[in-house]
């Protein structure tokens, strides 16, 4: 027989009653509030038009690089799980065969926090009452199927559903937004664009020129100057805006800044566009290229996020073979104290700027992000992130950043998802946490009950309603 599936109501909670009953009244103060996403990667097209989800497969494998890293790491090939090699055919491509074979390895995700977030979503979303396992594989791909025809489960439908009162999506600086535009002419659900430039700033990107001349072209600037590149950047920031934005998004190696002339500038545009820099030369233009989007932030108010170190695609035969976001990105060691003094030198007091920082070093929360942010009026903390996203990375980031940056350097929470269905789950994980971290100063009667309960509030809905000027 099946294990059942079921939610416990103080999952997440602490395990000293005192406590976990604070937890409890702290949590009942969130639990309803809407959802604020205004950080992430789902799919545009799905609220544009509103097309009926297909199958489990689609839905909950092909596009979780979590769950395709796990898989992968346990010796069954991506091509197992209907994911096509470049210039070849998958393995396998029957859906209801594939999912059995996610079923049968759903174990390898015991302890994890994907193992979390789906559970939450077979259970809240599609009532599901017995665990996946391989016995109930088939059970699941009919129920998920059939409730998938319903009009109930198209993705607008789902946002009202989940409390979703506004979220971002990312998309590339050359994107016409055309999703966007649709969204808001036929639609009142509140879903925004954020500016990502990656492919226009960083020479080692794929195509980086010819994304560089495409900007250009969309912009009637003459990209290959100094002056016309930033120009054209300007404008892209401001047709982003037209269209709802009002953040910035950088996926950079590193948290380095520069502070270069515009003669130095020039320079390395014309090596960047030719594919001709020098060692290191791709990393200082980043960095310089952080610098002008802040002060460009300085000028249009947009929110700038900084999400550095990452070995993007560290696995070169899995990439060669399956492309980006398949789940072999890596952390790295990340500077931020020094990397960031270029452009701290030139912003960092502003009060009209914020900058929001992210880390998958978390060495770095107490020795530099959480002084920074504790000092400079610009800066502010992003939540624990990716690898992190988890119920003992939360808590990791509140332990080693409250003392010093305190609640209010921080911005909530943002699930940076492209799993639309796991929006829910994952914002319940999050303040389920803070308010099992809160309930532990209550208990140590560093602060009252009311204290907490409005923090609560805060770190779950006004802090990033107001980081993302919302």
């Amino acid at each position: 027989m099946a294990a059942a599936l079921r939610l416990h109501p103080d999952r997440l909670f602490p395990t000293d009653e005192a406590e976990r009953r604070l937890a409890r009244r702290l949590f009942s103060h969130v639990e309803k509030l809407p959802i604020i996403s205004p950080h992430g990667h789902t799919d545009p097209a799905w609220f544009a038009t509103d097309a009926p989800f297909e199958d489990a497969t689609s839905l909950f494998l092909w596009p979780d690089h979590y769950v395709l890293r796990m898989l992968y790491s346990q010796g069954i090939d991506l091509s197992r799980m209907g994911i096509a090699p470049a210039g070849g055919k998958a393995a396998a491509t029957d859906r209801r065969a594939i999912w059995q074979t996610f079923a049968k390895h759903y174990d390898l995700f015991r302890g994890t926090p994907s193992r979390l977030w789906l559970d939450h979503v077979f259970a809240t979303v599609f009532g599901l009452e017995v665990r996946l396992e391989e016995a109930t594989a088939d059970l699941y791909y009919d129920a998920i199927g059939e409730a998938l025809k319903h009009p109930d489960f198209r993705p607008r439908a789902l946002f009202k559903r989940f409390g979703i009162e506004v979220l971002a999506t990312t998309e590339a600086a050359t994107d016409p937004l055309r999703h966007h535009a649709k969204i808001k002419s036929d639609w009142g659900g509140r879903v925004i664009t954020t500016f990502r430039p990656d492919g226009v700033v960083d020479p080692d990107m794929e195509g980086f020129a010819g994304a560089v001349a495409r900007l250009g072209e969309m912009a009637k600037e003459n990209t290959a100057t100094w002056k016309g590149y930033l120009a054209a950047l300007a404008n892209r920031r401001s047709y982003f805006r037209a269209h709802g934005a009002t953040a910035t998004d950088h996926g950079h190696p590193t948290a380095r800044t520069a502070d270069l002339t515009p003669a130095e500038c020039q320079a390395l545009l014309d090596r960047a566009l030719k594919g001709t820099l020098a060692a290191g030369e791709a990393e200082l233009f980043r960095a310089e290229m952080l610098t002008q989007m802040a002060l460009m932030s300085c000028d249009d108010g947009m929110t700038m996020q900084i999400h550095p170190g990452s070995w993007r695609n560290h696995n070169p035969t899995l990439f060669a073979s399956f492309g980006r976001d398949r789940g072999a990105d890596i952390p790295m060691r990340t500077s931020y104290v020094d990397a960031l003094k270029p452009l701290l030198d030139r912003v960092g007091n502003r009060r009209d700027l914020t900058i929001i920082l992210f880390t998958l070093d978390e060495t770095n929360y107490a020795r530099e992000l959480a002084p920074l942010a504790g000092h400079y009026p610009c800066l502010r903390l992003g939540p624990a992130w990716w690898f992190h996203d988890s119920p003992e990375g939360m808590m990791r980031f509140r332990r080693q950043t409250t003392e010093t940056a305190g609640f209010y350097n921080t911005v909530g929470f943002n699930d940076d998802t492209r799993a639309f269905f796991s929006i829910p789950a994952r914002h319940d994980v999050a303040r389920r946490i803070d308010c099992a971290y809160l309930a532990e100063l209550v208990a140590g009667h560093r602060l009252d009950e009311a204290e907490a309960a409005e923090i609560a509030v805060d770190l779950a809905y006004d802090l990033p309603r107001a980081a993302y000027k919302l």
